[in-house]
This record gives C-alpha cells, structure tokens and sequence, in this order.
C-alpha cells in the first residue's frame, strides 16, 4: 500500500500549480468544483484547494520528495537556487544521502533527497 495522495490548501492556485508542475513534474489531472487535483509520473495527486488563510503547521512538518541519483538532487538544489525559490534547508551531502528543504509560496516545507 502507497500513500498517494496530499491535500493542500494554497492562497494561489495558478501559482501554485506552476511550482509543482515546474519543480516536480505535475500535470493537471482534473478539477472538481474549486480543488485542482495534479498528478506526477508516479501516480501521485496533489489537490490544491484555494483558500485566502492557509493553515500554519508545526515547525518539524514538511513532505518530501526522493529523487532518483543524488545529481539530481542537486541540480534541482542549483536551479531552485538560481530562480529564487526560498530554501528552508541548505543542501547537506553524504555518502548515502543528499538533501535539502524548500518552500513552496504558500510556505509548505518540502524536503528533496536522494538515499
């Protein structure tokens, strides 16, 4: 069993559906009413619900993507960097693991690695 699916609410829903489907390769699946629903290669949804006050979530709280080979990570890392998205975490490389957290515009912590 997957876990497949998150729901987000989001200030901006065109921005929004342009960061995931920029940075993490969504595309639109549907939309229902107001819930946008994207979906990646790997079959994962992402609803995106617009609302004007998103909910804040405690300081440890993030959501992650794996990424397949550490290069990857780090040339999204370089282009994440270069466009001015606002990193949370600055890239951290090991032997067996590379990573580093984002925000998206509504400031959801995303962590992007390799292990």
């Amino acid at each position: 069993m997957d876990l497949n699916h998150l729901h987000l609410h989001v200030r901006d829903l065109l921005r929004s559906q342009r960061f995931y489907e920029s940075y993490f390769g969504f595309r639109e699946r549907m939309q229902v009413g107001d819930i946008l629903f994207l979906r990646n290669a790997e079959g994962f949804d992402l609803a995106l619900v617009p609302d004007a006050k998103t909910q804040s979530f405690p300081e440890w709280f993030h959501f992650g993507f794996r990424l397949p080979t550490s290069e990857e990570v780090r040339l999204l890392h370089a282009r994440m960097v270069s466009e001015g998205v606002v990193l949370n975490k600055s890239l951290f490389e090991a032997v067996d693991l590379v990573s580093f957290r984002c925000l998206d515009p509504d400031g959801y912590k995303i962590e992007i690695y390799w292990e």
